[in-house]
């Protein structure tokens, strides 16, 4: 299981990653540790990827399945709390994007979580995918 992160500023853009392993952009996230609670595991991986301490409770805007990697990812719409967007290890490059530059940006499977946390409907989205595209 993963989670991700979705942080939205006041001009209403998402904080995206460019990963440094494959260049993609999405948006900060990544596979729960054994010992880790849900909100732990997304509270460290925005902070590992973004230099940025977000607040729990988030608010959950999809289910994501990965159909071909057979990996389940909650993702949530997150508050920052404090800190700067800076670059990791994990991290190439940071960007706000806006809706637009979302959907240029990233793959199709990637976008529309970030696209369904900046709509926040409720119930969440559930939706699954190959990996790059919606199934």
């Amino acid at each position: 299981m993963s989670v991700a992160g979705v942080i939205v500023d006041d001009q209403g853009r998402a904080l995206l990653i460019q990963r440094r392993d494959n260049g993609r952009w999405e948006p900060p996230g990544g596979i729960l540790e054994r010992e880790e609670t849900i909100p732990e595991a997304l509270q460290r991986e925005v902070l590992e990827e973004t230099g940025i301490k977000i607040t729990v409770p988030a608010t959950l805007t999809g289910v994501y399945k990965n159909m071909t990697g057979l990996i389940v990812s909650l993702v949530f719409r997150c508050e920052a709390d404090k800190g700067t967007p800076t670059t990791g290890t994990e991290t190439r490059a940071l960007r706000w994007a806006t809706r637009e530059e979302v959907s240029e940006l990233a793959d199709e499977a990637y976008a529309i979580r970030v696209l369904d946390a900046l709509d926040a409907t409720s119930p969440p989205a559930v939706r699954a995918h190959d990996g790059v595209k919606l199934v």
